[in-house]
């Protein structure tokens, strides 16, 4: 196993799966940490320790007192700060250097695409989109932030302001809730909505809905609770305050 210093690639690599594991899953263990331990030719040690000198540097941990790593390097603050809010680039960027490190090709093959589609945008936006996902479920570690439901095949990554609207925070996991698939659906539609309070807020025509009960037990009894907020990537305010007025119907 390599014993060198890491690179900058590295660390890029590095920063991207810090951003798609739970803080809770950092450890020698994990099969992702152990597969990119074995792609740098580094021990999963080594790496679970850089992903927890990440950590120090994550505000959304210090303000709930975790700490991560006590020390770290010049590079991985540079590195931090390079890509901290630039998500997109963070997103492409840390997948195109670990596939050129496997011999691969980024992104899953696109095989036939419509006349007029850029074959490298599309294989950009499918990346970008893994990573969002990946960062938003492992933000609020596998469960929906509402119900709690914890079956990753039913869980989206809602997007707060909505992908085709803000370009710029498209893979911005604080532009993200863990819903369940019904719950984005009424998120989407303007059904519901999290106020940046981070309450559950249901449009008055489904709470009016008395003889439904089925819609009651999978939407409207949530009305005006809390979610369960993330460890890492709280969502904004501002966006919460985007999907409130321009989205949510309220009647």
């Amino acid at each position: 196993m390599a014993t060198t210093n890491w690179t900058h690639d590295e660390l890029v690599i590095a920063f991207g799966l810090y951003c798609k594991i739970p803080f809770g899953k950092i450890h020698i263990r994990n099969p992702d940490v152990i597969a990119l331990a074995k792609a740098l030719g580094r021990t999963p040690s080594a790496v679970s320790w850089k992903l927890a000198n990440f950590a120090r540097l994550d505000p959304s941990l210090r303000q709930r007192n975790i700490s991560g790593a006590t020390h770290g390097g010049k590079l991985e603050q540079q590195v931090w700060e390079e890509f901290n809010g630039d998500w997109n680039r963070l997103a492409f960027e840390s997948e195109r250097l670990l596939a050129n490190l496997s011999g691969m090709f980024v992104g899953q093959p696109v095989s036939t695409l419509p006349s007029g589609i850029n074959r490298a945008a599309t294989v950009m936006v499918r990346v970008n989109q893994s990573f969002f996902r990946s960062a938003v479920l492992a933000a609020y570690d596998g469960h929906c932030c509402i119900s709690g439901l914890s079956v990753t095949a039913l869980l989206n990554a809602s997007h707060i302001v909505p992908w085709r609207v803000d370009q710029s925070n498209r893979t911005n996991p604080c532009n993200g809730l863990c819903l369940n698939a019904i719950l984005d659906r009424a998120f989407d539609c303007g059904m519901m909505t999290v106020t940046p309070e981070y309450r559950v807020r249901v449009s008055s025509r489904l709470l009016s809905k008395k003889n439904d009960p089925s819609l009651k037990g999978v939407l409207c009894r949530y009305h005006n609770q809390p979610i369960n907020l993330p460890t890492r990537f709280r969502p904004s305010s501002a966006f919460l305050e985007y999907h409130n007025r321009n989205i949510f119907v309220p009647q």
